[in-house]
């Protein structure tokens, strides 16, 4: 096996709240933006709630998709922030990828578990049937994972499908190609200088 570390006894390694939303750098850009400025909690919420600087349709719909858009980049650092305010779209894009791979290990063992191995073996494509197969050995990983309705298990793959559209790994979203993808210097200097092992194995899997 190749995850790393055992779940702790109350707290399942692999949990749906990824499901919140996929990288939505536009956003994210925002949100690390606010991290960067250093915010109190009321200046958060009036930001959020108030101005609306996510331009959501409910305050409900704006807090829930800026709370994982921060819990992701606080994973990582001020270093990375910068690269998702300022970075161009692919840094940008390649930097949120890393602090949700770390923010998630269901994204991440998937990747370092699943699309290496497409990867390994020269396969074409990424059928969505691979994410049910994956389900299952998960459970087999982890007896605390949650046991997830179909609707919800179909929800998280629609997240974990789109975020590997965004960075490229799949080029058809109809036919799921995969495709190679080259990390940047930056987000990989940056995880080195961090001993972010796992996620540069996780980011990396098509080398």
């Amino acid at each position: 096996m190749r995850f790393d570390g055992g779940a702790a006894m109350a707290d399942p390694r692999y949990k749906a709240d990824i499901g919140g939303g996929s990288l939505k750098l536009p956003e994210s850009r925002i949100i690390a933006g606010l991290l960067l400025d250093g915010v109190t909690e009321d200046q958060w919420r009036h930001a959020i709630e108030v101005e609306n600087v996510l331009q959501r349709r409910s305050p409900g719909t704006a807090k829930r998709q800026s709370s994982l858009m921060r819990n992701r980049l606080e994973t990582m650092g001020p270093e990375l922030w910068q690269m998702v305010r300022d970075g161009s779209t692919q840094v940008a894009i390649q930097a949120v990828f890393a602090a949700a791979i770390k923010h998630s290990t269901l994204l991440g063992d998937f990747l370092d578990l699943v699309v290496r191995d497409q990867f390994r073996m020269f396969r074409p494509d990424l059928p969505r049937k691979m994410w049910d197969q994956y389900l299952e050995q998960c459970r087999n990983r982890d007896p605390l994972m949650p046991v997830w309705q179909d609707s919800t298990a179909n929800k998280l793959a629609d997240c974990v499908y789109r975020i590997l559209v965004e960075v490229g790994y799949i080029t058809d979203s109809k036919t799921y190609r995969l495709k190679s993808v080259r990390i940047s210097g930056e987000v990989m200097s940056y995880l080195r200088e961090n001993n972010e092992q796992y996620v540069i194995r996780c980011i990396q899997v098509s080398i």
